[in-house]
């Protein structure tokens, strides 16, 4: 990709201050070329040779030496659209080529062409023993991906009515899993008629995705998105892992990236995207190391690409329905009928958040109640009120950014105030902003709209005042339930459902302060019993427990 592209636009925003064009595509030195070259192997490619397609999966790296390498896309009418063209020391691919995962976009050369080819599994090898080279082009990866997210290239056509449950749901998981789309608003965009007339839908047949390329899916669960677009990894049932890891949220993410980058064979499953509870948060402004703060998404994507540099598989969309722990290798059942089979486990499947006992509540989730608070959600909010119900940090979070898009934000908490279980830089900005008001000592009552979410009721737990606003997004953030009924029969657990690990699990002489009372499986982050329940400390856990997964594996060594 290069100057000489004919549509820089296309990938390139000069507005955009991520996009660094020079990063995107850069040109390397000679010298950084030889030492490519000696990874790969040189060819001659005449003018039109395909070298890879949509769709294909562990496609190799492309270094063009001479001549010009056109990447494109084709649209459902069959028309080829250039996104950018590579030319002399510039090279081809972005995220997919560090996973399994299908590939957005063709290449061909487009004029007689001498390239290096590195195959995949040496480009891995590369990538870990040239740290210079690895930088630059970890760099223009991720700002590559970025560029197709925002302007939709290879990516999907999701159509339906932007407040549905099922439209929210298929929107979410294509941006938390960082695949590019495009949404067609069949409530608000005015050449939604037209386009739903072209295919002869139905409104109760929204909403539908339509790729590239001959995919046509109505209303598709994610797990069937997921496989359609090739966002799933194959699992070979016959290979040990030396490490599974249970969950994408900070922890796991953690763990991946030191068991790999210690030389592990490393597996994460996770049910729908990195990130877990974390990746819903717009802003963590008190992790070390930002001080300017970074999304919850944006730090999950950035491990996972670390996570990946270093080796480790994800397999997303998929959950882990049992774990058969009475003997070597552990093996896991996945929901999908797969399974897995490991040396070792650490289970990082977090907690979720709770739900309000109120009549109605079911009907209206996702078409009005969230959990998470982030841009996709803000847009639903523009010059509206909200409620957000919670005293932690993910709710102040929430309520913080969700003061700057809707009329007005309304945080209800049971308790006296939100000091004792908010971060007081939260406390202070909720109590300074004439948008937020807090209601303490209330909890909501009451429901109601037809399709989706149009008006919330709250009353004062002391007086008795009942308060009725029209609100049509409802943002629950409270308490946690552990994600560990897949554990019941391998696992001891608390009261309340987390994993009991090191002196917590009484009775038993633990190596490790994340061990579990099954010698080989570990816990981290939240669904730890006595976790604390801060991105730093379960991404400190996750880093730390690898050191007892290698005495485990290897009990004889140092």
């Amino acid at each position: 990709m290069s100057d000489q592209s004919p549509s820089p636009e296309l990938v390139y925003d000069p507005t955009d201050p991520m996009l660094r064009k020079e990063q995107m595509f850069p040109r390397l030195s000679p010298a950084m070329v030889r030492r490519i070259a000696a990874y790969g192997v040189e060819e001659f490619v005449p003018t039109g040779t395909v070298l890879f397609q949509r769709g294909q999966r562990g496609t190799d790296f492309f270094l063009v030496l001479e001549g010009l390498l056109e990447v494109f896309a084709t649209d459902k009418t069959g028309d080829i659209n250039v996104i950018t063209i590579h030319a002399a020391r510039q090279f081809s691919g972005e995220m997919n080529l560090f996973n399994q995962r299908s590939v957005l976009a063709s290449g061909r050369a487009a004029c007689d062409s001498k390239i290096v080819r590195v195959r995949s599994e040496d480009f891995r090898r590369m990538v870990a023993s040239e740290a210079d080279i690895s930088e630059i082009i970890m760099r223009a990866f991720i700002l590559r991906r970025v560029g197709l997210i925002r302007q939709g290239f290879g990516g999907v056509v999701l159509v339906g009515p932007g407040h549905s449950a099922d439209t929210l749901r298929l929107e979410r998981f294509l941006v938390r899993n960082g695949y590019p789309h495009k949404l067609i608003d069949t409530e608000v965009d005015p050449d939604a008629d037209g386009f739903v007339a072209s295919f002869q839908l139905k409104s109760e047949q929204l909403p539908v995705v339509i790729c590239p390329e001959r995919c046509f899916l109505q209303n598709p669960s994610t797990s069937e998105l997921a496989d359609e677009l090739g966002l799933t990894e194959s699992i070979d049932p016959q290979h040990i892992y030396d490490v599974v890891v249970v969950g994408a949220g900070p922890a796991g993410l953690a763990a991946a990236v030191y068991a790999a980058s210690e030389g592990l064979s490393t597996l994460v499953v996770e049910s729908l995207a990195p990130g877990g509870q974390a990746g819903t948060s717009s802003k963590i402004e008190n992790y070390l190391g930002f001080p300017t703060g970074i999304s919850g998404q944006a730090l999950a994507g950035r491990a996972q690409a670390q996570a990946q540099k270093f080796g480790a598989r994800l397999a997303i969309s998929r959950q882990a329905s049992s774990v058969d722990c009475t003997g070597q290798p552990f093996r896991l059942q996945l929901d999908d009928g797969q399974s897995v089979a490991a040396r070792a486990v650490i289970v990082a499947t977090g907690a979720r958040y709770r739900k309000l006992d109120v009549p109605g509540y079911a009907r209206y989730e996702g078409a009005g109640i969230h959990y998470a608070a982030t841009a996709m959600e803000g847009q639903l909010c523009k010059n509206e009120e909200v409620v957000v119900v919670g005293g932690g940090n993910s709710a102040g979070q929430a309520a913080v950014f969700l003061s700057g898009i809707a009329a007005h934000v309304h945080v209800l908490v049971r308790s006296e105030g939100l000091a004792a279980t908010m971060s007081d830089y939260l406390v202070q900005r909720i109590a300074r902003s004439t948008a937020i008001t807090l209601h303490t000592r209330s909890e909501i009552t009451g429901l109601d709209g037809d399709e989706r979410l149009q008006q919330v009721s709250w009353r004062h737990r002391d007086t008795g005042a009942l308060t009725t606003r029209p609100v049509g997004n409802m943002f629950v953030m409270i308490g946690a339930e552990p994600c560990t009924e897949w554990l019941k029969d391998c696992l001891a657990l608390d009261d309340k459902g987390f994993v009991l690990t090191g002196r917590c699990a009484e009775g038993h002489l633990l190596e490790s302060p994340f061990a579990t009372t099954k010698p080989g499986i570990y816990a981290v982050g939240d669904v730890r019993s006595g976790s604390v329940k801060r991105v730093a400390s379960s991404v400190g856990e996750g880093s730390v427990v690898i050191q007892a997964v290698h005495r485990y594996l290897a009990p004889d060594v140092g």
